[in-house]
């Protein structure tokens, strides 16, 4: 149940669009990060939900402020890493091409 067009209409309807700009959505990207990074280091599963949710919002409102569709950047991202190979690396996925480098 995909909600990018009620965050839209959200953020429009409270002029988050035309009336902040990218840079300040990212700084409140990272701030959202932060917040998640704290309810990991806490094992707070809620703010861990909470904050994944809030930077998916977040994302479509910086993504509208470009022109774009949160939709078709994760459908460009997906058919960049679909086919990507790599190997698991002290935890991290790590891809093939960064391998051989």
């Amino acid at each position: 149940m995909p909600r990018f067009n009620e965050i839209r209409q959200w953020a429009h309807d409270r002029n988050l669009i035309e009336g902040s700009d990218r840079f300040r959505q990212m700084v409140k990207l990272v701030e959202e990060q932060g917040e998640l990074a704290a309810g990991i280091a806490k094992g707070n599963e809620f703010l861990v939900a909470d904050s994944i949710g809030d930077m998916v919002v977040v994302l479509t409102i910086l993504a509208e402020q470009s022109g774009l569709d949160i939709e078709w950047c994760i459908e460009c991202a997906y058919r960049e890493i679909k086919d990507r190979k790599g190997r698991m690396i002290d935890g991290v996925f790590v891809k093939e091409s960064d391998i051989e480098a």
